[in-house]
């Protein structure tokens, strides 16, 4: 595809099909497990940017970074810009940030207070490898004066009680501009969602904290509120390979929360259309309509990994669902 043509769809392709979606200098978006922010009529999109790389360990696999988390930005959702990198891996040994290691599922929100754009991640130090241990499940923290600058990076913890392993996680501003992260937090044999309340600078966590008993081992979580209501995707446990998602509603951010089931209409192969949900946005232009990002895991080459956007539709004010489309419009 020519770098100057322009898009004017969605493509997701067929189910078993990794869709490449070129950036207008015609190179291959590349943004992991991230998000979507609307900043001053402008849509920014983020993730951290894999490797050209099979999955393998020790930090010789594509699912690891050596550049950190980069960032597009678009005027209409299809064509993207590229910025740059905004969280920069680095080339220390004795830095958080030496790669090849994880910044994975970044999320930003904006701080009304502290004028501050705020990113929180799964991080995983170096080599990148999956763990329990010290540094290789904490939550991390990096934030920018500007949407599109340099974050600087505040370090890693763990929620709570400083213990419990940080695997997936996200983060949700709420209507009266509190901050919380939510995330898959592992103690021993117990692994649960827990939605921990920010403190007011969104970059330390409170004591304010739930765990979502009927989230117990899922992952991937993404959230968003419509007509008077929370609600939650998310995935199962099964590493690279795609499973069922399943959403859950709430009337308060700190629950209770329901179990509604699997959101995708006739997924006949039970695996969320062969994609990990990753984030809900709300399309500016269009009120009511919201995108759900997933990605489809290319795990012989994670620069290939494929994005899958499908709108949210509502059968009835408090149920949603997700219907397949090969290609599709706003």
């Amino acid at each position: 595809m020519s770098a100057h043509r322009r898009y004017d769809e969605f493509a997701n392709g067929s189910l078993d099909e990794y869709c490449p979606w070129l950036d207008t200098d015609g190179n291959i978006i590349n943004a992991s497990d991230g998000g979507i922010i609307y900043v001053e009529g402008k849509y920014y999109w983020y993730g951290m940017k894999l490797r050209p790389l099979p999955f393998r360990g020790d930090g010789e696999g594509g699912q690891t970074t050596t550049v950190g988390v980069v960032m597009y930005s678009s005027l209409d959702l299809y064509n993207w810009t590229y910025e740059g990198v905004i969280l920069s891996c680095s080339t220390d040994p004795e830095h958080d940030l030496y790669g090849p290691m994880r910044l994975e599922r970044p999320k930003i929100i904006y701080n009304e207070k502290t004028k501050k754009f705020v990113l929180w991640c799964h991080y995983v130090k170096y080599p990148g490898d999956h763990g329990l241990a010290p540094g290789t499940a904490e939550a991390g923290a990096a934030s920018s004066d500007a949407i599109n600058g340099q974050y600087e990076w505040h370090g890693c913890t763990r929620p709570i009680d400083g213990a419990g392993a940080v695997k997936d996680c996200t983060l949700y501003k709420d209507k009266d501009n509190t901050g919380y992260f939510i995330y898959d937090r592992v103690t021993g044999e117990d692994r649960c969602l827990h939605i921990v309340r920010l403190s007011e600078d969104y970059l330390a966590f409170t004591d304010v904290y739930r765990r979502i008993d009927v989230a117990c081992n899922r992952e991937a979580a993404s959230l968003f509120y419509h007509n008077g209501y929370y609600f939650m995707f998310t995935s199962g446990l099964t590493g690279w390979e795609a499973n069922p998602a399943k959403y859950f509603r709430a009337s308060s951010l700190l629950g209770p929360w329901s179990d509604m089931g699997d959101p995708c209409e006739q997924d006949t192969t039970g695996t969320t259309f062969q994609s990990q949900s990753t984030y809900v946005f709300p399309v500016e232009e269009h009120p009511g309509l919201f995108i759900h990002m997933a990605e489809r895991h290319n795990t012989r080459n994670f620069e290939r990994c494929s994005y899958v956007w499908l709108p949210v539709e509502f059968p009835t004010s408090d149920t949603l669902k997700l219907v397949y489309r090969k290609s599709w419009r706003l």
